[in-house]
């Protein structure tokens, strides 16, 4: 299982708690975990990554022990620590504004 905290806007969406664990298909990556979470809560479908481009929203970014993840290749083994459940993906809302 893997670990998944969402932001508070994407937790009243999907009518969930804090955090989520989904069981995803190895390899663990960025996108089975995002396939993963749009499977199970589809109202999620097109708020984290473009439906048609599969391309991460830009004010969405994922991090992963201690490292941002949001430019990594999305077909790229998660850290194991996330794939072995010990720690959560984060996907974070940024905050932008002038």
């Amino acid at each position: 299982m893997i670990r998944v905290v969402l932001p508070y806007h994407l937790r009243n969406l999907a009518g969930v708690g804090r955090e989520v664990a989904l069981l995803v298909d190895e390899p663990a990556t960025l996108n089975a975990v995002l396939d993963a979470l749009e499977a199970q809560y589809p109202m999620l479908r097109g708020t984290i990554r473009d439906q048609v481009t599969q391309q991460r929203r830009s004010l969405i970014r994922f991090f992963a022990s201690k490292r941002d993840l949001s430019h990594d290749p999305p077909d790229a083994p998660l850290p194991d620590p996330v794939a072995q459940g010990a720690e959560p993906l984060m996907i974070v809302g940024a905050i932008a504004g002038g």
